[in-house]
C-alpha cells in the first residue's frame, strides 16, 4: 500500500472511531437526564424512609421487638440511597466538592481494603510514580471508580489472577489521549487498573458503561459499577480508555487533567454517631415535599430550635416579613417549583443580613455549581440524609463564622 493511501486509510478509521464515539455520548447523556431525574424524586422517598426510621429507633429501648424490624428498613434504606448515589454518578448531576487530590495517596490510603475486597486468590500490585501532580476532584468520587473497578476486575478472574493499579503524568502525545473527541487539556495524571481476567469481546466493550448493562448473573451485580465510573470521570473533565481481548484481561486507563499546581489534601472527618447537638436558634425550613418537611421539623424541635416550616419560596418570603424576632438560619431545598433555593436564599439576605444558610439537596446539578463543582462558601447536606448528619450540618453552619 503506498504511503498516501495508508494516511488516507488511517485518517478515516480515525473519523469513524470520533463518529461512533459521538453517538455513543449522545446516547448516554440522554439515558443520564433520565437517571438523574429518577434518582431526585426518589432521593426525597429515601430521606423521609431513613430517618423517619432512625427517629423511631431513638425512641425504643434495645430490646424492644419492633427495633429489629426499623433497623432491617434503615439498612434496606440505605442500599437504596447508595443505588441513587450511582444513578447521580453516572448522570453527573452530583456536586462535587472539588480539592487538591495526590492520587498515589488516595491509592495507598486504600490498598490493605483493596486486597481484602478482591480476596486472598488475586495479588494486588502497585506501580506508582513516586511523584505525580496534583489532580482537582472530589476524593469521596475517585475513591468510587477504584472501588468499581477494582471490583470490576475482581469478577473477571473468577480463578484468581493479578490486579495492577499504577499512575502517571502523560500529556496529548499519549497515543490513546490523541483519538479522544474530549479532550481539552494538555496535562493529565494517568490512573491504570489492570486485571489478567477472562478479557471482553469488541460488542461488550462497546456497551460497558451503559447503566443496568451486565454480563454477571442475576443477582451479582446492578449493572451500575462501570455506568457510575463513566459519569465520575467526565464530570471530573476525564477520559477513560478500555483495551480488552478475550483471554487476554482488561486495561482500564482513565485520564484526570492535572490542577496545574500542588496542594495538600483535606480529609473530610467522618460522621461518626452520637449525641446530637442542640440549639435554640430559629430555623426557616422550606421544602415542597410535605414527608420531608415534616421530617425535618421533627428533628430539630425536640433538639430545642424553633422551626418555621413552609412549602416554597413565596411562602417562606411571607413567613420571614411577617415573623417579628431573628431568623437565624435558612434550610432550604434547592430544586423546588417557581423560585429555587439559591433565589430564596439571595432575598432573605438582602431583607435579613446575617441569616445563615444551608442548602439540602439530591439534585442540585448547576444551580449551586460551576460546571458540577459546588461554590466556594455553599454549605449543603446531600438528600438522603441521616438525622445526624442534619443535626450536626445545621449546628456546624450555626457556628461558623460566615
Amino acid at each position: 500500500m503506498k504511503k498516501e493511501d495508508k494516511k488516507r486509510q488511517t485518517a478515516g478509521e480515525d473519523r469513524q472511531l470520533l463518529q461512533d464515539q459521538r453517538l455513543q455520548t449522545q446516547k448516554m447523556e440522554s439515558i443520564s437526564r433520565l437517571a438523574g431525574g429518577v434518582a431526585h424524586d426518589f432521593n426525597n422517598i429515601l430521606t423521609a424512609i431513613l430517618s423517619y426510621a432512625e427517629l423511631s429507633l431513638m425512641k425504643l429501648d434495645e430490646g424492644h421487638p419492633v427495633r429489629s424490624h426499623l433497623v432491617s428498613i434503615r439498612e434496606a434504606s440505605e442500599k437504596a440511597a447508595a443505588l441513587t448515589h450511582q444513578l447521580l454518578a453516572f448522570s453527573r448531576r452530583q456536586v462535587l466538592e472539588m480539592k487538591a487530590v495526590d492520587l498515589n495517596k488516595v491509592i495507598e490510603g486504600m490498598a490493605n481494603m483493596l486486597s481484602r475486597m478482591i480476596g486472598e486468590d488475586i495479588l494486588l500490585e502497585l506501580k506508582t510514580e513516586a511523584t505525580i501532580s496534583t489532580i482537582r476532584a472530589d476524593r469521596g468520587q475517585i475513591e468510587q471508580v477504584l472501588m468499581n473497578l477494582a471490583v470490576n476486575a475482581r469478577d473477571a478472574m473468577t480463578s484468581g489472577g493479578r490486579l495492577l493499579i499504577g499512575t502517571k503524568d502523560v500529556d496529548l502525545n499519549d497515543a490513546l489521549l490523541r483519538v479522544q473527541e474530549t479532550v481539552t487539556f494538555d496535562k493529565y495524571v494517568m490512573l491504570s487498573v489492570t486485571d489478567t481476567g477472562a478479557g471482553m469481546t469488541a460488542e461488550v466493550r462497546d456497551r460497558i458503561f451503559e447503566p443496568f448493562f451486565t454480563t454477571k448473573e442475576l443477582g451479582r451485580g446492578t449493572g451500575l459499577g462501570l455506568a457510575t465510573v463513566y459519569g465520575i470521570v467526565k464530570q471530573h473533565s476525564g477520559n477513560i480508555i478500555v483495551d480488552s481481548e478475550p483471554g487476554k484481561g482488561t486495561v482500564f486507563k482513565v485520564y484526570f487533567p492535572i490542577a496545574g499546581e500542588r496542594g495538600q489534601e483535606r480529609y473530610k472527618d467522618l460522621d461518626l454517631p452520637g449525641s446530637l447537638p442542640a440549639g435554640t436558634e430559629v430555623v426557616l425550613v422550606v421544602e415542597d415535599d410535605p414527608s420531608v418537611r415534616e421530617l425535618v421539623r421533627q428533628v430539630l424541635l425536640p433538639l430545642g430550635y424553633k422551626v418555621l416550616a413552609t412549602a416554597g419560596g413565596d411562602d417562606a418570603i411571607r413567613t420571614s416579613d411577617s415573623y417579628n424576632g431573628p431568623v437565624d438560619l435558612l434550610l432550604t431545598d434547592v430544586v423546588m417549583p417557581g423560585m429555587n433555593g439559591k433565589q430564596l436564599a439571595e432575598v432573605l439576605r438582602f431583607k435579613r443580613p446575617g441569616i445563615k444558610v444551608l442548602f439540602m439537596s439530591g439534585y442540585a446539578h448547576d444551580i449551586l455549581s460551576t460546571q458540577g463543582m459546588l461554590e466556594p462558601g455553599i454549605a449543603m447536606i446531600h438528600k438522603p440524609f441521616r438525622t445526624v448528619a442534619l443535626a450536626r450540618q445545621v449546628r456546624q453552619v450555626l457556628d461558623s463564622g460566615a
